[in-house]
């Protein structure tokens, strides 16, 4: 989650991705992954289902969440789920004790005084006081932790941050998914002008972040965009959970994962999907385009 999420961006383009991804000139392509998987148990029990169960085609790990390793081990179980790195930097409030998987004492500018990643609320404070360097080091641990539990992920996108907040940190993303042979998540204007001249494709259209939208009506409202999906490669970043929060929760915003959870697994995604004639895709596609472009850079 974040305090300023736009809801979407838009951009023409000459050849769409959909095209470099060998869909057809016409095709309406839609990436539907689900974030935050490992922040709590019930976003992983709905994330899950939703990818096997649902409408919806992959996901992305939080390292630093307390209910990453669950996540982990049911990826490990079901391991025909396609999943990225959802990196990390901030802590969504108060009440929750992220700290970074690095040793705080090492990546001292991305910490509070208890050394806790910082809140969202405070992503202002973080970008201006954050060294590349610390960035880079925290990046580098979260990627290890998941290559150390023999799990293969598929991309890099980021948790509240966008495409990282700097230009620093976003060039930092993409060099560490070349590194490690992923695709990225990029979806600003800037970021997408970077990766369309390196030959990278990213999202052509409108990229839609679940929190962005009202929760009433959020059922006919999804259905309503699904028909109106433009031609080439879309993105929604959605975020299913089940059940009802504690007090020391409620700052995970339980209403809009709940309505995303509902909608994700209902009859009607599938139905306006399969009306529309959308085709539900995942970043392996864009994994393998990445590698072959930076191959032949």
């Amino acid at each position: 989650m974040t305090e300023d999420r736009p809801g979407a961006v838009r951009g023409a383009v000459e050849c769409s991705s959909g095209e470099l991804l060998g869909f057809a000139p016409d095709a309406r392509v839609l990436i539907v992954n689900c974030d935050d998987l490992g922040m709590h148990p019930s976003v992983n029990a709905a994330v899950l289902q939703a990818v096997t169960e649902g409408v919806t085609s992959s996901t992305s790990l939080m390292v630093p969440c307390p209910a990453a390793t669950q996540a982990m081990q049911l990826l490990h179980r079901s391991d025909d789920v396609p999943f990225g790195i959802h990196l990390t930097l901030t802590r969504d409030g108060p009440a929750h004790r992220w700290a970074p998987i690095s040793p705080p004492r090492t990546v001292p500018s991305l910490v509070d005084a208890d050394g806790l990643l910082r809140t969202s609320a405070a992503v202002p404070q973080l970008l201006v006081q954050a060294r590349i360097e610390d960035v880079e080091k925290e990046l580098r641990a979260q990627i290890d932790v998941v290559a150390r539990s023999g799990l293969s992920p598929t991309h890099l996108d980021w948790h509240v941050m966008a495409d990282g907040g700097r230009p620093d940190i976003l060039d930092l993303t993409m060099g560490l998914a070349h590194d490690h042979g992923l695709a990225a998540r990029v979806w600003l204007e800037q970021g997408r002008q970077v990766a369309r001249g390196r030959g990278l494709p990213v999202v052509d259209h409108d990229f839609v972040d679940s929190f962005a939208l009202d929760v009433d009506g959020k059922a006919q409202r999804y259905a309503r965009m699904l028909r109106d999906l433009p031609v080439g490669l879309s993105e929604w970043a959605v975020h299913p959970a089940r059940g009802e929060e504690t007090s020391a929760e409620a700052d995970l915003g339980w209403a809009v994962r709940r309505s995303d959870y509902a909608f994700l697994v209902s009859s009607l995604a599938r139905q306006v999907i399969e009306d529309e004639g959308i085709l539900i895709t995942d970043y392996q596609l864009l994994q393998r385009a990445w590698v072959s472009a930076s191959g032949s850079a």
